[in-house]
């Protein structure tokens, strides 16, 4: 099965973009996952195809017309999940680009200017408002770019280990251990003596061990989350003996 990706932009010409080359390029050459857009302006019904408008209440910028985007979400049908890309949204996680992974594709609807109205999520309660993180773009294709990288290098067969997608940040609610390679010595730094050692009980402890103290150091948001389940996780299994 094909995973579909459709973009709902006013710039049509950003995509693929980065996605059409290395990994996810040949896994586009190969029909692996299909990418597809959609001008929004197409949907603008005035002579001059206008796409936004002023802020209700006055303020900066411009504001994406509900009843332009309307129209343009209703176009890419159902079955699929639709995300809007704004900073308003919930960050995406790792868990949810999985499921989206695993699923027939993705909608993505990118804002651009001061965003959208408001009414666009009234009338579609089933379009997700997701952001990459705590920071503003100048629109929503880059985003959309980064979580489409993301879902498709999860698709089968695109990465070439099946490990690759399961060993590595976020997937066991940790970031990743950190990794070494040739040569044995650079600089006077050599790689830590347990990776050369060939006990791969020893390799795991001491990568679960880096994890776990990079990402207390690190990240302590996912690290108080990580314990907190990890508990939850030990009193469950108490409770069923």
């Amino acid at each position: 099965m094909t995973f579909a990706a459709t973009i709902l932009t006013l710039y049509p010409e950003m995509f693929p973009g980065p996605l059409g080359v290395s990994l996810a390029g040949r896994a586009l050459e190969r029909g692996d996952w299909s990418c597809e857009t959609v001008q929004i302006r197409d949907f603008a019904y005035d002579k001059h195809r206008t796409v936004d408008d002023t802020p209700a209440g006055g303020g900066a910028g411009m504001v994406l017309k509900a009843d332009v985007l309307g129209p343009a979400v209703e176009s890419v049908g159902t079955g699929r999940p639709i995300l809007a890309m704004t900073p308003r949204g919930k960050p995406i996680s790792q868990e949810r680009i999985r499921e989206i992974a695993e699923g027939p594709g993705v909608a993505i609807l990118c804002g651009r200017f001061e965003g959208f109205d408001e009414r666009i999520f009234e009338a579609h309660p089933q379009i997700e408002e997701v952001s990459l993180a705590d920071i503003v773009l100048s629109g929503g294709e880059t985003a959309a770019l980064a979580i489409l990288d993301a879902c498709i290098r999860l698709l089968p067969g695109v990465m070439g280990a099946p490990d690759s997608g399961v060993e590595e940040s976020y997937e066991n609610g940790l970031i990743e251990y950190p990794q070494y390679t040739r040569p044995q010595e650079w600089e006077g730094r050599t790689i830590p003596e347990v990776l050369r050692s060939g006990d791969h009980a020893k390799i795991a402890a001491w990568r679960k061990a880096r994890s776990e103290e990079d990402t207390r150091l690190r990240r302590p948001d996912l690290w108080d989350r990580y314990c907190g389940d990890r508990d939850q996780s030990a009193s469950g299994a108490r409770h069923k003996k």
